[in-house]
């Protein structure tokens, strides 16, 4: 990846902790995109697979899918942590599948500017992502119970639908202009 960004080209304008959310299927690109903006924002960078007990990374594994009762506790473990760092004034982004409204609901904490980046992409397309991809505990054999779980978030008002067939670049570079258009980010002087 050739990042076209420069670190303190963009600052924070809406007074407030900004958390970003990285969010789809697996496969859709979530990591390697709060990786970027993350990079190129100078914030906190998180993986929500870290909040996940061991337990569930086994169940996923073993190709089988997570109930919500096993999803619930990981969102509000995480939901705890950004938090915190939302007290803390600390800007971050995390990878987050947030396939289900009531778990973005969680996330959607007091006191910051939460925006969700929905990395929106065909079947196909992350299928063959998946396939490439090693040492992922999440088998491509999910990717159905993925799509079938996902509750479209476009309705949401804090949710900006980035299309991932563009390389790593342009879509970083749609998801920094769109925020700068919301007055999350400007360009700094």
């Amino acid at each position: 990846m050739t990042n076209t960004t420069q670190k303190n080209e963009f600052t924070v304008t809406c007074g407030k902790p900004v958390v970003l959310i990285a969010m789809g299927v697996s496969g859709s690109g979530k990591t390697t995109m709060a990786n970027a903006l993350a990079d190129a924002l100078n914030f906190t960078c998180l993986d929500a697979d870290d909040f996940h007990s061991e337990e569930n990374k086994a169940h996923m594994a073993s190709g089988q899918p997570l109930t919500d009762e096993m999803r619930l506790p990981w969102v509000k473990a995480i939901r705890r942590y950004l938090e915190e760092l939302s007290r803390q004034g600390k800007h971050c982004i995390i990878a987050f599948s947030g396939l289900r409204k009531e778990h973005r609901n969680l996330l959607r904490i007091d006191h910051s500017d939460v925006r969700f980046l929905f990395l929106n992409g065909n079947k196909d397309m992350i299928h063959a992502r998946m396939q490439s991809r090693s040492e992922h505990f999440m088998p491509t054999s999910l990717l159905d119970s993925q799509f079938d779980t996902l509750e479209c978030p476009l309705s949401e008002p804090d949710v900006i639908s980035l299309d991932i067939s563009p390389d790593i670049d342009d879509i970083l570079m749609n998801a920094l202009k769109t925020l700068i258009e919301l007055g999350t980010l400007g360009r700094a002087p």
